[in-house]
């Protein structure tokens, strides 16, 4: 397992099973990238769905737990999620660029695009996500 930039965190099981990777994170705001393999593609040889859902999902869950303070993290869970695809794409790099766009102490919304490596737009989504306990304040929990 590698730690990106989790600052100590490990990677998740599916992170490693898909092969995405966090490129940047700071504040509101996470870009997540992959190279895609014949393992991202369905029977038509195009990337699946399923995994622009998730880049879409988990860039938004990034854009809303940064935690600026060493050894501690933020978590939530989605509540809700709308997909949109846009374009094809079968090889190279794509990048899922998440943002938090509003909510309160409890409740966010993020929206994520998903590009290729042209700067096309595959997909894009939203997403609600609700804090777990702990997570509501920038501070977050211990590791």
């Amino acid at each position: 397992m590698s730690t990106d930039l989790l600052d100590g965190e490990p990677t998740s099981g599916f992170q490693d099973l898909l092969g995405y990777h966090l490129a940047e994170w700071d504040e509101n705001h996470a870009v997540l990238e992959l190279t895609i393999e014949p393992k991202h593609c369905n029977r038509a040889g195009l990337v699946h769905g399923g995994v622009l859902a998730t880049l879409i999902d988990t860039s938004c869950g990034f854009a809303a737990t940064f935690c600026p303070h060493p050894g501690r993290v933020r978590r939530c869970v989605t509540l809700q999620l709308t997909t949109s695809f846009t374009g094809q794409v079968r090889h190279g790099l794509i990048r899922a660029v998440g943002r938090k766009k509003a909510g309160g102490s409890r409740i966010v919304f993020c929206s994520s695009e998903i590009l290729d490596e042209n700067g096309k737009l595959i997909a894009m989504g939203e997403g609600t996500f609700r804090y777990r306990t702990g997570s509501e304040s920038p501070e977050g929990v211990a590791l």
